[in-house]
């Protein structure tokens, strides 16, 4: 017993006991939002918490906010078409951009994507009114495609999977170039599945940044039936805003794609962290 007592690393045990303290702290507000969402209204704003609610009120809160006079179904819908959309157009033009910029030598590359490179220091309102100006005479106003074109080319994505395609060695391009393998074929058999992880930790990313996005439809749509749920979430809170039980029900079923998301994700996310750490 006392030669196991002595064998325990006691940095590593405390270390592993702080972290597990403060990751308690910061998934606090996220349990209590979802503990307020099950509650009857009188019951959120108890002192001490009640952690798990004497009286359940979970069924009639939800339906509240899915088939309420706001209903969630239809702004989730248009939510996640967008989002998806957008993801696949915007992850396919970022990698061939990439590849491009990496792998294809070209008169004045270098300075194309310095400024590609530079349009991501600008920031987004800066250059609304311009883009407002452009899709209102192109008629992309009040629509699902002009929110989808608008976020499908990234600066961003171009310059992150261009690092990838950088750590792709020369010698297997040439190799495939040798063996008759035109930039194209290159691209498809080689290249990209090379830095799938990397692709992957793009597309979460770009995902989860368009469902969150509130200032572009915001903006750009006009109809109600073509809200996206961060709009929807905003008009229920001009109608409940003071009923705390019912805005955490919206809340929970708002971030509950970004969770799956990110759940089913999480591995190409950390091979891709991993992958951007191994070079040469």
């Amino acid at each position: 017993m006392e030669s196991a007592f002595k064998r325990i690393h006691w940095p590593k045990l405390l270390a592993t006991i702080l972290f597990a303290i403060v990751g308690l702290i910061f998934i606090m507000p996220f349990l209590w939002m979802i503990s307020a969402s099950f509650k009857l209204e009188s019951d959120v704003l108890k002192f001490p918490i009640e952690w798990i609610p004497s009286t359940w009120n979970a069924v009639e809160n939800y339906n509240e906010v899915w088939f309420g006079a706001k209903s969630f179904a239809l702004y989730y819908w248009n939510s996640i078409k967008i989002s998806v959309f957008t993801t696949i157009v915007s992850s396919v033009f970022s990698c061939f951009a990439a590849y491009a910029f990496a792998k294809i030598n070209f008169k004045g590359r270098d300075l194309l994507f310095l400024v590609v490179l530079s349009t991501y220091m600008i920031p987004p309102q800066a250059i609304v009114i311009p883009q407002y100006l452009i899709y209102s005479s192109s008629g992309l106003i009040d629509s699902h495609l002009g929110l989808i074109l608008l976020n499908s080319f990234s600066a961003f994505g171009t310059f992150m999977l261009r690092q990838f395609f950088v750590s792709v060695h020369d010698e297997v391009i040439e190799s495939a170039r040798m063996d008759g393998a035109g930039h194209i074929r290159t691209f498809f058999s080689i290249a990209l599945p090379l830095i799938k992880p990397a692709i992957a930790t793009y597309a979460i990313l770009r995902f989860i940044w368009t469902w969150n996005d509130y200032q572009n439809p915001l903006i750009f749509l006009r109809s109600d039936s073509l809200y996206t749920i961060q709009i929807g979430i905003k008009q229920f809170a001009d109608a409940h805003g003071s009923i705390f039980s019912l805005m955490m029900a919206a809340a929970v079923s708002a971030i509950v794609p970004l969770l799956i998301v990110f759940i089913i994700g999480q591995k190409q996310v950390i091979e891709g962290i991993a992958l951007g750490g191994v070079k040469g």
